[in-house]
């Protein structure tokens, strides 16, 4: 009887033994597979984690890019203004100029007309070179290649050349219209103010006469004071006091 109890034991021990065996290594399966689990889970978060940074790089870097964008656009903008204003600024301004070379223009034609008539009416020094001077402004003033501002400039120089007739001391050879016929002449004027003429062999003078747009002969009176007039405007002598005849027209009332 004790045998038998003693067998029944046994056998109850190897069955506990074998299932508690069996449990454990279930157990360490179990423990095994969920470490694999949560190793796998965890890679899967780190994947994840390094992901979201990435994209979050790539995120704030287009945000940067957006805002560099629109820095660009604003910039673009206000180029594209500035290029408005600009053209509307020139618009008007040749619209102007338009209208100045409408107004340009007969005054050019006049200012010439002007400067024709004094040269015509002036002393005769060097009359036909400053009325060809003339025509060949007037010339001028119908060719396409030559802009309004470069005919402009040229009539005031024409002008500038007038003035100087009148302030300056020159000489130059010309003709002298006698009752005897036409005589080449050493001229010399001192401004408007005096004009005379001297035979080219020097012993014949001259003087304008402004009143009677005539030469008339002078004394030989003058003669020293002439031919000392003609050597300052040459430079052969220093310049000095000289008496010359006066040749203007002097209205009286």
């Amino acid at each position: 009887m004790n045998i038998k109890k003693t067998s029944l034991a046994l056998l109850v021990l190897s069955l506990t033994a074998g299932v508690q065996a069996s449990t454990l290594g279930e157990a360490r399966n179990l423990e095994s597979s969920m470490n694999a689990a949560s190793a796998s889970s965890q890679e899967k978060i780190d994947r994840s984690a390094e992901a979201t940074l990435s994209m979050k790089a790539e995120i704030e870097q287009l945000q940067e890019e957006v805002k560099n964008l629109q820095v660009y656009h604003d910039h673009l903008a206000n180029l594209v203004l500035s290029q408005n204003l600009e053209k509307a600024s020139l618009n008007k301004q040749i619209e102007g100029i338009k209208e100045t070379r409408q107004g340009v223009v007969p005054l050019m034609y006049n200012m010439l007309n002007g400067l024709k008539v004094n040269v015509e009416s002036d002393k005769p020094i060097r009359k036909e070179q400053r009325l060809a001077r003339i025509e060949k402004l007037e010339k001028m003033m119908v060719q396409a290649d030559i802009s309004d501002a470069e005919k402009y400039r040229r009539i005031l120089e024409a002008y500038q050349i007038e003035l100087d007739y009148g302030t300056k001391m020159g000489i130059y050879q010309g003709q002298v219209a006698l009752e005897s016929g036409v005589l080449e002449a050493d001229m010399l004027y001192l401004g408007r103010v005096s004009l005379v003429a001297r035979s080219l062999d020097g012993t014949n003078y001259w003087s304008w006469n402004e009143k009677e747009s005539v030469w008339q002969p002078l004394d030989h009176s003058f003669a020293a004071d002439i031919n000392k007039a003609f050597a300052i405007a040459s430079k052969q002598a220093a310049p000095s006091l000289i008496t010359l005849p006066v040749s203007v027209n002097v209205e009286t009332k």
